[in-house]
């Protein structure tokens, strides 16, 4: 088994009517840590393939009154990317071309040895890998718009990207800080893509979004039946990001527990899977980010001051939209590009680019990208104007940059900058009520009244 697929396990489907044969074949996949379903006949076969998503079939080519053959476009059907392997008692050249014909991978004679077993399954390992590997690329490429974000006429994202372009070609642990929607994934991506580690995965985990069993089990990977629902084992992110770069965004909201055993590996580059002794090994470079602030986070007991001090050799500070008013128009015209898809519009009226300008951006790059996606499905003609923007960006060459309390504008202007402000620093509309104190239905009605 080479490099890129040890930490790899695959689900495997046996079909046999030979008892004998199906617990060999079982036996000699199980002790190599796959997971592995077992059935006599074609019915049960399609059952477990509707039930779950398989990796590789082992189908036998007579199954009782059925063919093997027949099966084969019913499995695939529920699992496109299985491969299915035919074995078989009477092989002869025309029925491996037959097999093939149909949609088989391979093709097993009985007798077969566990060697050609575990050869058969590390092919469809590296086969599989493969195609994890293009489309964690191909998502990450579908995701950025890097040329969009690093393309800045303002001095201090400028600094930022140089000293991202000057750590990229070194291992070192980089934190990107910044606000919401500023564009660390971006720049995270972006340090990979100019990295030596370039060919190897990108992984990102986002803390917030699991709890801590899930975000530990995603992280470092679990054993079967280490938790109750761990039915298969889970090499984790750090192993099937071996080699490449490993994104943690938001790093202040890892659990406290947790904090230890990234640490170890920040450090050391061990762990261990949940629920296993085994000590293991990954070459993971580590780019974290954070909208919070982790000192405080030491101070108040919730963030390791030694984790910080290990992921932050080197930090790169991402300035708010709002203190980059030189590069809204490129933003804006580059996403215009972007996401007009054969429309007609190409480019904004003069009031329009004012009110753009003007606008303060609570929710930086990410709701300026979601402003003109709007904007576009209501434009109907050539030019953006600033009646196809949201209520409160008409109104903002009008309004201050920034507002606060007590200055002399209306508590109208206030409530819908401070809503804008929450509904870019939290997660989810429950999240942000709960913090204004709402309830979903009433934050509704606020954003449909300021058009947000």
């Amino acid at each position: 088994m080479d490099e890129k697929t040890s930490g790899m396990l695959l689900s495997v489907l046996v079909v046999d009517d030979e008892i004998n044969i199906r617990k060999t074949l079982a036996m000699s996949l199980e002790s190599e840590g796959h997971r592995v379903v077992a059935v006599s006949n074609a019915s049960d076969a399609v059952a477990e393939a509707t039930r779950q998503p398989f990796d590789l079939a082992f189908v036998d080519l007579r199954l009782g009154a059925t063919l093997g053959l027949d099966l084969i476009p019913e499995l695939l059907a529920q699992s496109p990317w299985m491969r299915v392997v035919i074995i078989t008692a009477h092989g002869s050249i025309d029925s491996a071309v037959e097999t093939m014909r149909r949609g088989a991978t391979d093709y097993l004679t009985k007798p077969f040895t566990p060697a050609q077993v575990r050869l058969t399954t590390e092919r469809v390992m590296r086969l599989r890998a493969l195609e994890l590997q293009v489309a964690g690329l191909e998502g990450a490429l579908a995701a950025r718009q890097p040329d969009a974000v690093l393309k800045s006429g303002s001095p201090p994202m400028q600094r930022a990207i140089n000293l991202a372009q000057q750590v990229a070609a070194t291992d070192t642990t980089v934190l990107l800080r910044g606000e919401s929607g500023t564009g660390k994934g971006v720049v995270a991506h972006a340090i990979h893509a100019w990295s030596i580690r370039r060919e190897k995965p990108f992984a990102t985990i986002a803390c917030p979004t699991l709890s801590g069993q899930l975000l530990e089990s995603e992280l470092f990977g679990h054993a079967r039946g280490a938790f109750t629902g761990a039915v298969r084992d889970n090499p984790g992110r750090i192993a099937s990001s071996d080699g490449g770069t490993l994104f943690l965004d938001e790093i202040g909201d890892l659990p406290l527990n947790l904090q230890p055993k990234l640490l170890r590996f920040v450090q050391d580059h061990e762990y261990e899977r949940v629920g296993e002794a085994r000590t293991r090994h990954a070459d993971v470079r580590v780019i974290a980010a954070t909208n919070v602030d982790l000192e405080e986070g030491v101070r108040s007991g919730q963030f390791r001051e030694d984790l910080l001090y290990r992921i932050k050799v080197v930090q790169l500070d991402l300035p708010p939209l709002r203190d980059r008013p030189e590069d809204v128009m490129v933003l804006a015209e580059r996403f215009l590009t972007d996401l007009r898809r054969g429309r007609p519009v190409e480019g904004f009226t003069a009031e329009a680019e004012a009110a753009l300008r003007a606008y303060a951006w609570p929710g930086n790059i990410r709701e300026l990208r979601n402003v003109v996606e709007r904007a576009l499905i209501l434009c109907p003609s050539d030019r953006i104007g600033v009646e196809h923007l949201p209520g409160g960006l008409s109104q903002a060459e009008a309004a201050p940059a920034s507002l606060g309390v007590g200055d002399l504008v209306s508590l109208d202007q206030l409530e819908e900058m401070h809503i804008r402000r929450v509904l870019a620093k939290t997660r989810s509309l429950d999240e942000a009520a709960k913090v204004l104190g709402f309830d979903v239905a009433t934050l509704w009605r606020r954003r449909k009244k300021y058009g947000i």
